[in-house]
């Protein structure tokens, strides 16, 4: 079951990705934000049957407790679906897949901890893969501003293009980091509470953007967003399995999940046509091969 378990993790988390891109990439200013809200009702859906089914012990005190760590977490899904509005799924999806750098980095700094040698080449080689693509990233912008004046990209607009996904790391490999406080240095808070916790709060989160958005007038149709469901389904799918292949072979489940945004590629050049030079080809590569030792080194 634990291998059937990871091919679910990697397929789900995979197409989980390329209906967020198809979900916000369209003109509308608050597609991010009506993203976050069908994830957060799907999640709080999940959290609810989760939490009567295995008979959780939960507080509002839990809740509060793990807030640093979902805010972590929410925050960065939100800034990951405005950056695909702007960056190829491509792009994007392996530059965010490099937050478990940042995880190692914060446990190195503050828990003194030590890795083999292997751990600091995948590093040199998730952070040349992501220069390399982000200069990249920028030429082409910047060709695009020059042959397309209707599209006015400013040099402002192309810088913060590429701060999206890599906000996105930054905030979920510090997300990663608390979790791995509370969950495992510390013991401050269950597994189970925490899921919980977090998916609620997510459920809270989209609350408030909905009321948010009827202030500003903003016209949203839970059934008309079929691309948000898509994604906020996939991705709390994904969420399940993922703990049961975890728990059965993590030495293999490990580097074949942390290499889902392989699918997501490969499933953007046959449905959203994307299209990348052999330069790009060759700074993703680096990326993936990076992500796949860390997986395999953090097992």
């Amino acid at each position: 079951m634990w291998i059937l378990c990871t091919l679910l993790t990697f397929t789900f988390w995979g197409i989980a990705d390329l209906f967020y891109k198809i979900g916000n990439r369209g003109e509308g200013k608050y597609n991010h934000l009506k993203t976050g809200i069908m994830v957060g009702l799907i999640m709080g859906i999940h959290a609810t049957i989760f939490w009567i089914h295995s008979k959780t012990k939960i507080s509002l005190i839990d809740l509060a407790k793990y807030l640093p760590v979902s805010l972590c977490y929410i925050s960065s899904m939100v800034i990951g679906y405005k950056g695909l509005k702007y960056l190829e799924l491509s792009i994007s999806s392996p530059i965010q897949n490099t937050s478990g750098v940042i995880t190692a980095l914060l446990f190195i700094l503050f828990f003194k901890e030590q890795y083999d040698f292997p751990f600091y080449i995948a590093l040199l080689f998730i952070f040349i893969g992501i220069i390399f693509i982000s200069i990249l990233e920028l030429k082409k912008n910047k060709s695009d501003n020059k042959t397309n004046r209707k599209k006015q990209i400013t040099k402002k607009v192309i810088t913060l293009t590429l701060l999206f996904p890599i906000g996105y790391c930054i905030l979920d490999g510090a997300g990663t980091f608390l979790d791995g406080i509370y969950l495992d240095k510390l013991e401050l808070i269950g597994e189970d509470a925490s899921l919980i916790a977090y998916e609620y709060t997510f459920a809270l989160f989209a609350f408030i953007t909905y009321l948010y958005l009827k202030i500003k007038n903003e016209p949203f149709h839970f059934f008309k967003e079929k691309d948000k469901i898509g994604a906020a389904i996939f991705e709390t799918c994904g969420e399940i399995f993922y703990v049961k292949a975890m728990s059965g072979n993590a030495t293999i489940s490990a580097p074949i999940i942390g290499s889902y945004c392989i699918l997501s590629m490969i499933l953007s050049r046959v449905f959203l046509k994307e299209k990348l030079t052999k330069k790009e080809y060759l700074g993703i590569s680096l990326v993936l091969i990076g992500i796949i030792i860390l997986a395999v080194l953090d097992v």
